[in-house]
């Protein structure tokens, strides 16, 4: 299956609402030798790039939420939010 940059933005946007409620920059690129997606979060001068395999992002048009990138999205969170 071939993902849709946009289309994939859109749906972990739906999936991790913590996105749009703290107002993250979200970016995505695909990464070809990895054959993952690079997701990149950022607030402010705080920034996270973490990866999605492509079996994960695919996935997701499913509903399935990605553990892994959720907990990177729940630690991003709590270091922005402590001041670190």
């Amino acid at each position: 299956m071939s993902v849709d940059p946009k289309a994939l933005e859109a749906k972990l946007r739906e999936l991790y609402p913590e996105i749009v409620k703290h107002d993250l920059a979200l970016s995505l690129s695909f990464d070809r030798e990895k054959d993952a997606w690079i997701v990149k979060l950022a607030k402010g001068k705080h920034e996270l790039a973490t990866h999605l395999e492509r079996k994960d992002a695919e996935a997701c048009f499913d509903g399935v939420q990605c553990i892994y990138l959720g907990v990177q999205i729940s630690q991003f969170l709590e270091n922005f939010e402590s001041g670190e």
